[in-house]
């Protein structure tokens, strides 16, 4: 079975599980995917938001009914969960609605808004609203960046575009924190020395 069979098969369920787990670099890929036409556009969209609205949910049902846990104890111990609630504090409403977009607080912000009080309801909602913008914009992303990758890369065979689909993203990200690493320090230190 080829490379592409085995994609056109289960890309949409990788989609929906890579969403859930590790985030954009799945999706970013299979908007790449669906440039080369092995998957369409929309089943990675949709599969894209429904996994991350899912794991999401988890994560929050997770922080709402399982602080006990050694795990999610682990977790919420995290600095970062410092800067989460800060920010949750401040701007709840739009914190859950964005926090999908921060990168590094991903995983951690549903559990840490588990804890607090915002309605269960509430969070579905904006999760559910979040998701459904997300889904399709990081597909987009790399439906327009497999442009890139074919103009760069020409005709080469799908494991090369692949390769650099996952690759490059994961560069650029690694440059502009390396970029606005003084910037990040700055930020991240006055959010934790607030909380002190």
């Amino acid at each position: 079975m080829s490379i592409e069979v085995l994609i056109e098969r289960y890309g949409a369920l990788a989609v929906f599980l890579g969403a859930g787990i590790e985030g954009e670099t799945a999706v970013i890929l299979g908007g790449v995917l669906a440039h080369r036409a092995l998957l369409s556009f929309w089943s990675v969209a949709l599969a894209a938001t429904l996994g991350s609205f899912l794991a999401d949910q988890i994560f929050f049902f997770a922080g709402r009914h399982m602080r006990s846990n050694r795990f999610i104890g682990r977790m919420l111990a995290k600095p970062a969960v410092a800067s989460v609630q800060h920010l949750l504090e401040r701007h709840p409403t739009g914190f859950v609605f964005a926090f999908r977009f921060i990168y590094g607080l991903r995983t951690i912000s549903p559990i840490a808004i588990g804890t607090t009080q915002i309605p269960t309801a509430k969070f579905m909602l904006l999760n559910a609203v979040a998701a459904a913008v997300w889904g399709p914009l990081f597909t987009a992303i790399g439906y327009f960046f497999g442009e890139g990758v074919e103009a760069l890369l020409g005709r080469l065979p799908l494991p090369h575009h692949l390769a650099a689909a996952a690759v490059l993203p994961c560069l650029a990200l690694l440059a502009l924190a390396f970029v606005f690493r003084k910037r990040l320090a700055r930020l991240f230190e006055g959010v934790v020395g607030r909380q002190a």
